[in-house]
């Protein structure tokens, strides 16, 4: 199903740190969004964006999901954090200039304390180039988590 909502729209980064170029296609449970490496891409080099990156491209995939699920019931999209990530495999040292990245996060876990695993993967074309898997937390309460004044478990 196509998004009807912008990244901007879904994901609570600022403008300058937002990294993904659009919302491609979603159903339960799962999200896919591209990059398209271009000049203007954050964190270009000469030889291209490094591959570590994808990481962070997996997990801002996940924050939209989650803002698109927000912004279906009519609320602001929250920020949720990054705990952990398992077996990042990049068989590229570089997403180079003009190419387009498919990135999938479908989540695999969810706990009730607010605890997700996504497994999630890069595709250039049809190829699959990187893949991990990613545990995120977003608690009920994030201002009164960041302020200190909610614990949180995040242990599986």
């Amino acid at each position: 199903m196509k998004p009807t909502f912008s990244v901007t729209e879904v994901v609570p980064q600022s403008a300058t740190m937002s990294l993904l170029s659009e919302l491609a296609d979603y159903g339960d449970g799962w999200l896919e969004t591209r990059v398209h490496i271009n000049p203007s891409t954050l964190f270009l080099q000469a030889e291209g964006v490094p591959g570590w990156i994808g990481i962070e491209y997996m997990a801002q995939t996940i924050g939209a999901h989650a803002g698109l699920l927000e912004r279906q019931q009519g609320r602001a999209p929250e920020i949720g954090f990054l705990v952990g990530t398992r077996r990042y495999l990049c068989s590229k040292p570089w997403f180079l200039l003009g190419e387009t990245l498919t990135i999938r996060a479908e989540q695999s876990y969810r706990a009730d304390n607010g605890l997700m695993v996504f497994e999630c993967e890069i595709r250039i074309d049809d190829a699959q180039v990187a893949s991990a898997a990613l545990n995120v937390y977003q608690p009920d309460d994030v201002a009164g988590y960041v302020a200190g004044e909610v614990s949180g478990e995040v242990n599986e």
